[in-house]
């Protein structure tokens, strides 16, 4: 059976960091592009990043460079989201997703169909 496992959220100070963790089975994650997603209260999914298939190189959205990244480990089957320099703003619900097809770069609303069961991050003082 073919998953998504989301775990290593929870409450933060603002700065702070978490790592969020991506637990994939059924499929590998060397050759499936892995995405990592959010929504806020209120608001629609928006894209975070995108882990792409052979060597893992990745791609954040540019105005969460350099406070989060993204990173692989293929002998886990695991894609990680690290968070630093936490803000109110990015509480929400963090979701990872995987591409239906090996080798092959999806469309948002191609992969919002495979979606883990999510973990809730809340960044409040």
């Amino acid at each position: 059976e073919v998953q998504l496992v989301e775990s290593g959220g929870g409450l933060v100070l603002p700065g702070g960091s978490l790592r969020l963790s991506c637990a994939a089975s059924g499929f590998t994650v060397d050759s499936t592009e892995v995405y990592w997603v959010r929504q806020a209260p209120g608001k629609g999914i928006e894209w975070i990043s995108t882990v792409t298939v052979g060597s893992g190189g990745s791609f954040v959205k540019d105005s969460l460079k350099g406070r989060f990244t993204t990173s692989r480990d293929t002998a886990k089957s695991t894609v990680y989201l690290q968070m630093n320099d936490l803000k109110p703003d990015d509480t929400g619900m963090y979701y990872c997703e995987r591409c239906p097809l090996q080798y092959t770069h999806c469309t948002p609303a191609a992969h919002s169909n495979y979606r883990g069961q999510g973990t809730q991050v809340t960044v409040s003082s």
